[in-house]
């Protein structure tokens, strides 16, 4: 299994045969490398979407149009994706998707959403996070959450080996909340932070969370830099 940070919350995960864009937000991204964009949606075979925010779905038409790539995220944002010619599956909290031999399982987070890069900002639907699985793995990637109760429920259920979690601050949880909730409710081998660096008003170290949690493997991932799970 291989996992390519696309910077800010954007990942490129490859897994059971599917390569799974999360949240690809690379046009306007300062964190992301521009020039780099073909590398990054080469043979990608769908695209997950946490909530409808520019800075995770802004780029989506452009990218599903050049493909034909199938997008799945909740049933709101799929209806205004398909009026824009996207193909678009629409799913809810604790509905399952089958990707081929991996699932993907939309969990609750605590945010807010719209589509606030069209004309005028547009309802769409709640935000989300996903637990992936496949490769005896169990990935949960939190989306844009502060600390909530529900994350004891998820861990419970879908026991995430690895942890993809917003760590930034100001929108989201921050480097402390982030590991307050992997000592608190999940027994994670693996934690990659994300949601942070991209502006000054977001946290620009993960060194909190290194510090933290000591007997777990925090990976500080680099921009287009693929690292084997």
């Amino acid at each position: 299994m291989k996992l390519t940070w696309l910077g800010h919350s954007g990942f490129r995960l490859e897994i059971a045969g599917q390569v799974l864009l999360v949240d690809p937000w690379l046009s306007g991204n300062p964190s992301f490398p521009e020039d780099r964009w073909q590398d990054a949606v080469s043979g990608v075979t769908a695209v997950l979407l946490s909530h409808g925010h520019g800075d995770h779905a802004s780029n989506i038409i452009s990218i599903a149009q050049e493909s034909g790539l199938a997008v799945y995220c909740i049933h709101e944002l799929a209806n205004w994706l398909s009026g824009q010619g996207v193909q678009a599956t629409g799913f809810g909290k604790g509905g399952t998707v089958q990707i081929g031999e991996v699932s993907v399982t939309m969990v609750t987070a605590v945010h807010s959403s719209s589509i606030d890069f069209a004309d005028a900002p547009l309802y769409a639907g709640g935000e989300a996070g996903f637990v992936i699985r496949g490769e005896g793995h169990s990935i949960y990637f939190s989306g844009d959450t502060d600390v909530t109760m529900e994350m004891d429920i998820i861990a419970d259920r879908y026991k995430p080996d690895i942890g993809i979690l917003c760590a930034g601050g100001h929108y989201t949880m921050d480097m402390e909340g982030a590991a307050y909730a992997a000592k608190r409710f999940f027994d994670f081998k693996t934690v990659i932070p994300c949601h942070y660096k991209t502006f000054p008003v977001l946290e620009q170290s993960a060194q909190p969370l290194i510090d933290a949690l000591p007997e777990v493997d925090v990976r500080v991932m680099t921009v287009m830099e693929p690292e084997e799970l």
